[in-house]
């Protein structure tokens, strides 16, 4: 047993190579690995326990309290990661040399992952999106539902996750439907035909839209008369909703099956595209 315990001893002082002025033996690494594994499960902790328990008694926002418990997991794990290696007796000197090395490598070819990091702290910092909001950004339109430090996914209408750089939120244009809250107004084109009366046309369009219990009754939806068409009175029924901010498609759909109902009931015509065509024959030409 005492031979096994001197041999397990031998195994565990064993030096591999020495960084400045410390010898980083296999024991040494081991309890590096495991300290540095603790740091970020107890990190990871620490963080749900602010967003769920903490934040969550003073009614912050999801996305706040998310982006609060990052960069507070983030300090921690800096700190800690100091904290392991200076109690460990690991000479911090010498990494003045790897980061000089690492300045090197990042300005040849890790800019785009350092860019992306710097954008998700800037992202973390001035909220211009946050976990929960509807955003559009480039072709992609859908709910965040992670930030982190390199990418943020994003989930489309069809439960598609989309990971996008964070660089795209900072150098792009970004369009966020619920920065400020999640009420948002829509705007539905309606034509009709020119021998309709457009009082009565608004009357239809504002009784559908106040009769639709997904759209909101404060804001009041509206109706403008928006101008003459080639083949039609071109309205523009403008109603807010917040229930259906992430789906728009679904409430035009909604609201169009009803207009097409109750236009039917009330005998307005939906006009079609018409053209006036003239035909000269060559007996006319030459006369």
């Amino acid at each position: 047993m005492d031979k096994f315990l001197e041999l397990l001893n031998d195994i565990f002082n064993y030096r591999l190579f020495a960084v400045g002025e410390s010898n980083l033996t296999i024991g040494l690494i081991l309890t590096l690995i495991f300290s540095i594994v603790v740091l970020l499960i107890i990190a990871e902790w620490i963080k749900k326990f602010i967003v769920v328990k903490v934040l969550k008694k003073y009614n912050i926002e999801q996305g706040t309290r998310q982006s609060v418990g990052t960069i507070v997991k983030y300090v921690l794990i800096i700190a800690g990661m100091f904290s392991i290696l200076q109690t460990n007796g690991i000479d911090l000197s010498a990494f003045g040399i790897l980061a000089g090395a690492l300045g090197v490598g990042i300005g040849f070819g890790l800019q785009n992952i350092t860019n992306n990091f710097i954008s998700g702290l800037i992202i973390l910092f001035e909220q211009p999106i946050k976990v929960g909001d509807r955003i559009e950004v480039g072709d992609t339109s859908g709910d965040v539902i992670k930030i982190s430090a390199r990418s943020t996914t994003v989930v489309t209408n069809d439960n598609i996750s989309v990971i996008i750089p964070n660089s795209k939120f900072i150098d792009d244009q970004v369009i966020n439907w619920s920065h400020n809250d999640r009420m948002v107004r829509f705007n539905f084109a309606v034509g009709v035909s020119y021998k309709e009366d457009p009082q009565k046309v608004k009357r239809v369009l504002m009784e559908v839209a106040m009769d639709n219990p997904n759209i909101l009754n404060s804001p009041e939806s509206d109706v403008l008369f928006e101008k003459f068409d080639d083949s039609s009175l071109n309205f523009n029924l403008r109603v807010w909703t917040s229930d259906y901010i992430n789906k728009p498609g679904v409430l035009k759909s909604q609201l169009y099956y009803e207009i097409f109902r109750r236009f039917s009931e009330e005998g307005i015509e939906i006009p079609y595209p018409q053209r006036d065509i003239h035909i000269i024959s060559s007996k006319e030409k030459i006369e």
